[in-house]
């Protein structure tokens, strides 16, 4: 098996991921029975992957991920990202780095996708009045 290159190859899957990519394409790269978690949700089939991606395009605007590092051991793989956004068309960009835990089956697809990135930070503190009161939280701490 070689890992070092399915490893690879999902990276520029995400790097090139757009609006326009179809299931199809995602079939190529990940297992039907793909188990996908973020802070936000747990997944566990390809289509519903597919359209938490779907959201993203739908939700931001040129969203896009850039691979900074891939760490390999075995069939398990981390991938240190930047997630590039602009919340709208007018907006500043915005970014935030992340981890991906990868793991491949022997046919060099993923079964396995786990992110681990800050969602306080990155995502609660830019809703004002969380904002707040996350900052009082995180003081009184």
């Amino acid at each position: 098996m070689n890992y070092e290159r399915y490893a690879q190859n999902y990276a520029l899957f995400f790097e090139n991921l757009n609006k326009d990519m179809k299931i199809d394409e995602y079939t190529l790269i990940f297992d039907k029975n793909i188990y996908f978690e973020d802070p936000f949700q747990k997944t566990y089939d390809l289509d519903s992957l597919y359209k938490n991606c779907v959201h993203i395009y739908e939700t931001l605007y040129k969203p896009r991920f850039l691979v900074k590092e891939i760490v390999l051991k075995d069939n398990i793989a981390y991938l240190q990202w930047n997630f590039i956004f602009k919340r709208s068309k007018e907006a500043q960009i915005d970014n935030f780095t992340g981890v991906s835990r990868v793991e491949f089956n022997e046919n060099g697809k993923a079964v396995s996708h786990i992110d681990y990135w800050d969602s306080s930070t990155n995502v609660y503190e830019k809703v004002p009045i969380l904002k707040n009161i996350l900052g009082f939280i995180k003081n009184r701490i």
